[in-house]
């Protein structure tokens, strides 16, 4: 195996974005699920995915996390890394945890650290990585059907950036958001 190939997985540090993927999944996995929401009482409609990627070996699912978030190009996001189980060495003594690492973040891009606020909240004796991500700034543009910025109003446009807002914080914190 190339040396560099080899060892490319045991540092914490972005994965590639390459321009076509193909793969073959040995002993791994990944799952999308898709919850798409409308609310009618806000005019707003989400569309939530959900993706568990798990491996087995030398390759880490958090190699492939750097393609798959600018593949999505999501507003929020809610990352979790469980290492389960164990590996053995050639002598039989298991390793719980195979690599070193700190925080989810440092497998992200700097244009990625650039667009999004992030908390990480971790379980380090327990093996559990959780960082939550949330666009720092969003386009109006981007979230508006058959019609751009310029055909609203200034104070239409405040009422949905603030609507968006809330929805996003809501989603990001967990928890409903008292109207004011």
């Amino acid at each position: 195996m190339n040396e560099n190939l080899e060892h490319a997985s045991d540092n914490e540090s972005p994965g590639p974005l390459p321009d076509v993927v193909v793969a073959h999944l040995d002993k791994s996995h990944i799952t999308v699920h898709t919850y798409p929401e409308y609310h009618p009482d806000e005019g707003i409609s989400t569309f939530r995915a959900d993706i568990d990627v798990s491996t087995c070996g030398h390759i880490s699912p958090l190699k492939a996390l750097n393609y798959l978030i600018h593949s999505f190009d999501a507003d929020i996001m809610t990352i979790d890394y469980r290492v389960r189980g164990f590996t053995r060495d050639i002598t039989g003594k298991k390793f719980f945890i195979d690599h070193k690492i700190n925080s989810i973040q440092n497998y992200m891009g700097g244009d990625f650290k650039d667009r999004y606020h992030m908390i990480d909240v971790n379980v380090y004796q327990e093996n559990i990585f959780h960082t939550k991500c949330i666009l720092k700034e969003f386009d109006l543009d981007n979230y508006l059907f058959g019609i751009t910025k310029k055909d609203i109003q200034p104070g239409e446009k405040k009422k949905i950036k603030k609507r968006l807002k809330k929805e996003m914080d809501e989603i990001f914190y967990g928890r409903n958001i008292p109207k004011v």
